[in-house]
């Protein structure tokens, strides 16, 4: 078995390897693909849980819409703070900073998925068009630019992040109603203390690059404020779809333990300077919101019984 992998690789290796796959490579990798897949998770979550049907082939175009364009601001975004990256150890593998990409492509290549993203957008409904719309202008003009001079730059740079499971609610209803605005708010409060995180162990990498995060600007004591005050949002914002009828007891049960764990992490890492409990809390929130898109997915449908559809405005 050995020798046969080992003859496969070799014959694969001598095999002339085709020019255009690292290009290919590389454009994918400016989309974000594992970003991009978490906001389609939410996305399609946010579907499932309006109280109107949708037909497959909408959702479908919808999803795929939503992937373009997310896409499209990853790459806008990395073109525009290709010098950035460049700065930061994290980033300066990156096809643009690395210089196996010209920045005319990458600037093309995003464009390009704008161009096909938004008319997409725009045949599922004309609200899923707008809010898609607003996410990516939001994101390339306004938070790109902005992350160089104030933290504040997150909470603009979350709008667009939370965007995805309201543009999966409004693709199923055509309107926002008030569960869409719940599923935006949970995706909103939970960007800020995960990215929190994040900046307190890179702290010295977002300062070289001399991008103006929460850390940096306010020290780790800072950040660990943040993290405390916004989980406790976080928490109280997760629960409150029980009462408005979009998930049952199973959800209720499941949440709340999630959250009294989120929030002891929390403050945990409110009191303490230790690395690994920050990394560890990156980590929880980085798996939170695909858990919580699944409960609520199957929640519903579970407990007919003790779940009132939310109604929605035609």
């Amino acid at each position: 078995m050995a020798n046969t992998e080992i003859f496969v690789e070799a014959r694969a290796e001598a095999r002339p390897r085709s020019r255009g796959m690292p290009l290919v490579r590389d454009l994918l990798a400016l989309t974000k693909p594992r970003i991009t897949s978490i906001v389609l998770v939410t996305g399609a979550a946010g579907a499932c849980l309006a109280p109107a049907h949708v037909a497959v082939r909408t959702l479908l175009l919808s999803l795929a819409g939503t992937a373009l364009i997310v896409g499209s601001a990853n790459a806008l975004n990395m073109w525009w703070e290709r010098d950035v990256d460049g700065r930061m150890t994290r980033t300066r593998n990156r096809p643009l900073p690395a210089g196996r990409m010209s920045p005319d492509v990458a600037l093309a290549f995003g464009l390009a998925l704008a161009a096909i993203s938004t008319p997409m957008l725009f045949l599922v409904n004309v609200t899923t068009g707008l809010l898609g719309l607003v996410a990516l202008l939001s994101y390339v003009t306004v938070y790109t630019p902005l992350k160089r001079h104030t933290h504040l730059a997150l909470l603009v740079g979350a709008v667009p992040g939370a965007m995805p499971p309201l543009m999966g609610w409004t693709t199923a209803t055509g309107s926002i109603g008030l569960g869409g605005l719940l599923l935006f708010a949970v995706l909103f409060l939970w960007q800020v203390p995960h990215f929190a995180a994040i900046t307190i162990f890179r702290a010295q990498d977002y300062a070289r690059a001399g991008l103006m995060v929460v850390s940096v600007q306010r020290g780790e004591h800072g950040a660990r404020r943040t993290i405390a005050v916004w989980t406790v949002l976080l928490v109280g914002a997760s629960l409150l779809f029980v009462p408005l009828g979009l998930a049952g007891k199973a959800y209720l049960a499941v949440a709340t333990g999630l959250g009294i764990g989120i929030l002891l992490d929390a403050t945990i890492i409110r009191a303490l300077l230790v690395p690994s409990l920050v990394v560890l809390f990156g980590r929880l929130n980085w798996w939170f919101p695909r858990r919580l898109a699944r409960l609520l997915a199957v929640g519903p449908s579970r407990e007919v019984e003790v779940s009132t559809p939310v109604a929605h405005a035609p």
